[in-house]
This record gives C-alpha cells, structure tokens and sequence, in this order.
C-alpha cells in the first residue's frame, strides 16, 4: 500500500484537482453563455484548484526530476561521480529554498487561521486554500529527501544517477 502511495500520491491529487477544475469551468462557462448567469464560488473553485494543482505538479515533477534545468552543463561532464554530485547539491541548493518557504508560508496560514478569514465567494475558511504552498513544500521536501538518499546510494554503489526525463532530446 505504502509502495502504491510512494507512486502515485501525486498523480491522484493531480487528476481530483484536474477533474474538479476542468468541470467547475465548464458548468461556469454554461451558466454563463446559456443562462446569462455566473457565481463567483465557481471562479474561487477553479482558482483555487489551480493552486494546488500547480503546487502538487511542483513535487511530482521533483520526484521525476522533471522540473526546469539548464542542464548544459551535464551533456559535458562524462564522470557519472562529478554528475551525481552536481545533482545532490542541486537538490541540497532547493531543500534549503523548500525549507524557508515551509517556514515563511505556515506563518501565512497560521495568521489566517488566528483572525478565522474566509473566501469571499464560498465563505470557507482560507486556511484550506493558504495551505497549499506549504503542503506542496512539504511534498518537495518529502521528495527531495528520497532524492538525496536515492543519488547517495547510487553513488555508494557507482550505478549511473537518475537524471530523470528529458524534455528535448
């Protein structure tokens, strides 16, 4: 079940997201062309699942080394310990940044939390959506973690790194 989860956590939090916004979106868009009506709970929906969309993205895209890279560099280096090592201290380089956005953005939640503020359209507390950023940093950190411990076995054991997918090859 474990393995199952470690696999696929964000991939089924993307797809519920996903699902939720692309339907919210079209019953908005009906209700808007063929009713001349339209709620601002849908649009606050759509917004909202976007976030978190973009923020769970962030970490599965950690996990599959998927995520933005000038990756120049490595087509150069032939040494599989010099890339393995580059990789750790890009991943140690963005736990650091994951680290202080977890800090700064709980403080966020946690002052929303205190003055109880809610959405203007769904009357829902914010802490719900607020919680986004440090829950996709967290998922990051989670990840980036597996990561290191992933490139230090493999440098212990002198397999190649896992550099994951290219997006132009």
């Amino acid at each position: 079940m474990l393995k199952l989860l470690n696999e696929n956590l964000e991939r089924w939090a993307l797809l519920i997201f996903y699902v939720m916004l692309v339907i919210t979106m079209a019953v908005e868009v009906v209700r808007r062309e063929v009713f001349a009506y339209s709620s601002i709970w849908g649009e606050e929906i759509v917004r909202y699942a976007f976030i978190y969309l973009a923020w769970i993205g962030a970490a599965a895209a950690v996990r599959e080394r998927a995520h933005l890279r000038i990756d120049v560099i490595f087509n150069y280096i032939v040494s599989n310990r010099a890339k393995t090592l580059l990789y750790l201290l890009g991943d140690l380089v963005m736990l650091a940044v994951a680290l202080i956005a977890v800090y700064w953005s709980w403080e966020t939640v946690l002052v929303s939390w205190k003055f109880g503020s809610v959405s203007h359209g769904l009357r829902v507390s914010m802490v719900w959506f607020l919680m986004a950023v440090p829950l996709g940093f967290g998922l990051m950190i989670f990840r980036l973690l597996q990561s290191i411990i992933r490139d230090l076995s493999d440098l212990k054991s002198g397999k190649p790194v896992f550099e994951g997918e290219r997006l132009f090859d």
